[in-house]
């Protein structure tokens, strides 16, 4: 029948204990949980079923009221069959639903940039991922945009996945002394010497992604220690250094630092499209590291980029460290630099531009770039901002007579201590005297040789040709007697073109004399010296 009209209104009110039926449209309180019900009435009035119905209130618990959740797919413009027939769907309690994300404020984290979030987030990451072995308790930490400060380490436990809305969205800040902002521990949270102690499960499979990580104050950001198969993608690691700071080692401190045990070697660990900063080092480790990959990131403002095996190798030190596609800038000394007796490393395919300047631009060089200080390392497909005329005094790739290898650019390789520089071409001068071809410093090459080949047309069909080698010896003191050429060319007719060299004040010049035929000769040379 239509309601026409509300003559009056009955409650009741009492514990939810003792909530009776109610009688149709009437009203009870439950006084202890602050909810509301109202009777249905009977079937006889047109009730569907006998009862009472709460009414919603600020207290009610949803989700136990509405019993189930069902996928629909609706946006697919049709609903998604998920049971074996239409009739039959599968459906899950909305708690069960929700229960399958998590979120830090979930835990009481806050993203204000004033709560201390540091008990929230490790109370979070025990409950998703350490309280029981069952993996069915893991879930993904999700941390909404803001700045989650903390005042202490934070300990990634295995199989941990943290994710946020951005590298620079979802900030962990440091703002207290503290040895690390973050640090990975076993599957109980311990760290340290304690991994693995009272049979916890090692690091292992943890993934950090769309987050940064940020200090305050004057310490490292994140210890990988004893941990395998781990992930950081679109990650952003900042300290609060300068260019002003970064002038000297003496702060000591990483973005990154590896720890590793005979029996727990970091193992297949990758950074992937990150950004270093602000710390003396990007990455800085002595220790024994088996595969670690770094691409597609930047390295910005530090006194070194990585810096591997110093300064002495532990366990054999870091080996299978990967640098690939980054970019370097802002680097007060070498980009990567890889100590004595650390083997097994490669730089692919990075640009490096002002780097190991003092932060004063390619045109002043102070170190080299890159340098290697071992056998087995390799450098191929990097480019320098720092052109050949500046690389003379400090080398673009330095392999410090080692048995390794470099590319610099497109016109130097390096191959152990034999070094041989791209072809370059020269129109020469038709009837000049010692005019310069190419210098060399000769503090850095003592000894080289000069392949080449030079070419004079006639003005008719032919042309007189000139090949052969061009060898030079450096003075004893490096001043302008004493230095020895030899000139072993073959041509087949005179082309008017003699070469020899001169040095002073430790430069070395190759020059030319040219007859008057009326015609520019041309010189294709490439040099080659043993460092």
């Amino acid at each position: 029948m239509a309601i026409v009209q509300i003559s009056r209104i009955t409650n009741r009110k009492g514990l939810q204990e003792n909530l009776p039926q109610l009688a149709g449209a009437e009203l009870g309180w439950a006084i202890d949980d602050r909810r509301l019900f109202i009777g249905n009435g009977t079937l006889q009035e047109g009730a569907p079923v006998i009862g009472n119905t709460e009414i919603l209130t600020e207290f009610s618990d949803i989700l136990a009221l509405r019993g189930s959740y069902i996928y629909n797919g609706a946006a697919a413009g049709y609903t998604v069959q998920t049971g074996p027939t239409i009739g039959d769907p599968i459906s899950q309690s909305l708690q069960s639903f929700y229960d399958e994300r998590a979120s830090i404020t979930d835990f009481g984290g806050i993203g204000d940039g004033v709560t201390d979030c540091t008990a929230a987030i490790n109370r979070a990451l025990y409950q998703l991922f350490c309280r029981e072995v069952n993996p069915q308790i893991r879930r993904s930490l999700y941390f909404p945009a803001g700045q989650y400060l903390v005042t202490d380490s934070i300990v990634i436990p295995p199989y941990a996945k943290l994710y946020g809305e951005g590298a620079n969205s979802s900030v962990i800040v440091l703002d207290s002394m503290s040895d690390y902002c973050v640090r990975f521990g076993d599957s109980l949270q311990q760290t340290g010497v304690n991994i693995g102690n009272n049979g916890a499960i090692a690091p292992t499979n943890i993934e950090v992604s769309s987050m940064g990580f940020r200090a305050q104050v004057v310490t490292d950001l994140v210890c990988v220690e004893d941990a395998s198969f781990c992930t950081f993608s679109d990650v952003s690691f900042n300290g609060p250094l300068t260019t002003a700071d970064l002038v000297d080692a003496l702060d000591d401190t990483a973005c990154v630092r590896f720890f590793s045990t005979l029996s727990l070697i970091c193992n297949n660990i990758t950074f992937r499209r990150c950004e270093f900063r602000g710390t003396t080092w990007a990455v800085n480790t002595p220790n024994q590291v088996k595969g670690v990959t770094v691409s597609d990131s930047r390295f910005d403002t530090l006194y070194q980029g990585v810096l591997l095996g110093d300064p002495a190798p532990i366990q054999g030190g870091p080996t299978g460290f990967r640098m690939i596609s980054n970019s370097f800038d802002n680097i007060y000394n070498e980009g990567i630099l890889v100590a004595a007796n650390t083997s097994l490393n490669a730089s692919v395919n990075n640009v490096f531009y002002d780097v190991a300047n003092h932060f004063g631009g390619f045109t002043n060089p102070a170190a080299p770039v890159i340098s290697f200080n071992a056998n087995n390392n390799v450098s191929i497909g990097d480019m320098f901002e720092r052109s050949s005329v500046y690389a003379s005094t400090h080398p673009r790739i330095d392999i410090n007579n080692t048995n390794s290898i470099g590319v610099s650019n497109a016109d130097q390789i390096q191959i152990g201590t034999y070094v041989r520089e791209s072809g370059i071409r020269v129109v020469l001068s038709n009837n000049v005297s010692n005019q310069t071809v190419f210098t060399v410093d000769a503090t850095k090459t003592r000894a080289f040789r000069v392949d080449y080949t030079i070419v004079r047309d006639t003005g008719v069909s032919t042309s007189n040709v000139k090949t052969g080698t061009f060898t030079v010896v450096g003075s004893e003191t490096g001043g302008s007697s004493g230095i020895q050429t030899d000139d072993s060319g073959v041509e087949n007719n005179s082309i008017g073109v003699t070469l020899d060299a001169v040095e002073a004040s430790n430069t070395v010049t190759v020059r030319y004399t040219s007859t008057n035929t009326g015609f520019a000769p041309i010189i294709n040379y490439s040099i080659t010296h043993l460092a």
